[in-house]
């Protein structure tokens, strides 16, 4: 029997649910279908499709795609700190803006590694009685013309890609100190699976940070949303905010905010 013949079987069009049980069964066969290909497939309209699509997206089944719908992917390795320094600097330069509303002087902050969170220095150095708390070589050397900041590396074992610490002792200095932000970078992150990473090196240090902040905050862009990896770090609702850009699918922010927790896009504070 041909997905089509399941799709109207016996004549008789399915029901919104099985429809969306098919439209996942052929996306984890497929990976990506074009929303052509579901019309035809079920014989719906355009805005029937589309309402499916963003109802997976919001349950964090699958994933909006310009002219279609994909399902999760693996991410088995994350891109080096160079690649990743020369891509997306828009996105990041209006997350870390949006960070900026959450400073004010004499706090601790913690910078988890990442370019992201590298563009929230500015912020910083700009208020006083600041300390930066962080495993990231490049933050680190930012600051190293900012006296008046005081600046804790974690330490660790050396990520040499990512230009970072990772690993236990990182993990020890971190559970020594008490930071009233923690900025928490991802390479992968979903509804459904939260925060992932392929490096098990990576977990504690991050829940770790988390742990001992008073309060967390991820930064994450639209283009690792619908990713996930190996090793799961912690759920979209263990943080009090989240951070994306305005490229993230509104049917995705949706089902981020039905989590209970906020959500902030650049769009919002224009």
């Amino acid at each position: 029997m041909s997905t089509k013949d399941i799709a109207v079987e016996n004549g008789a069009p399915m029901i919104p649910e099985q429809r969306r049980v098919l439209m996942l069964r052929t996306l984890r066969k497929h990976q990506v279908l074009s929303v052509h290909q579901l019309m035809e497939m079920f014989g719906c309209s355009h805005m029937t499709i589309r309402r499916d699509i963003a109802l997976l997206e919001q349950e964090g089944l699958a994933y909006s795609v310009t002219g279609g719908v994909r399902i999760a992917s693996q991410l088995h390795s994350e891109p080096s700190r160079q690649l990743k320094s020369a891509i997306e600097l828009p996105q990041k330069l209006a997350m870390a803006k949006l960070a900026a509303r959450l400073l004010h002087a004499d706090m601790t902050i913690y910078l988890d590694a990442g370019t992201s969170t590298l563009e929230i220095v500015p912020y910083i150095t700009a208020l006083s009685g600041m300390t930066v708390v962080t495993n990231d070589f490049a933050i680190v050397q930012a600051l190293l013309d900012a006296p008046h900041v005081t600046v804790i590396h974690t330490g660790g074992q050396l990520d040499h890609s990512n230009r970072s610490s990772v690993g236990n002792l990182a993990v020890v200095t971190l559970r020594q100190i008490v930071t009233d932000i923690a900025f928490i970078s991802t390479s992968s992150w979903d509804l459904r699976r939260g925060l992932t990473t392929p490096s098990v090196l990576k977990v504690e240090v991050k829940q770790a940070a988390m742990q001992s902040a008073a309060q967390v905050v991820l930064v994450a862009s639209s283009s690792k949303y619908g990713t996930f990896s190996t090793y799961r770090i912690a759920g979209l609702e263990e943080f009090d905010l989240i951070l994306s850009d305005d490229a993230l699918a509104g049917a995705a922010a949706d089902g981020i905010r039905k989590l209970g927790g906020d959500l902030w896009l650049p769009a919002d504070y224009s």
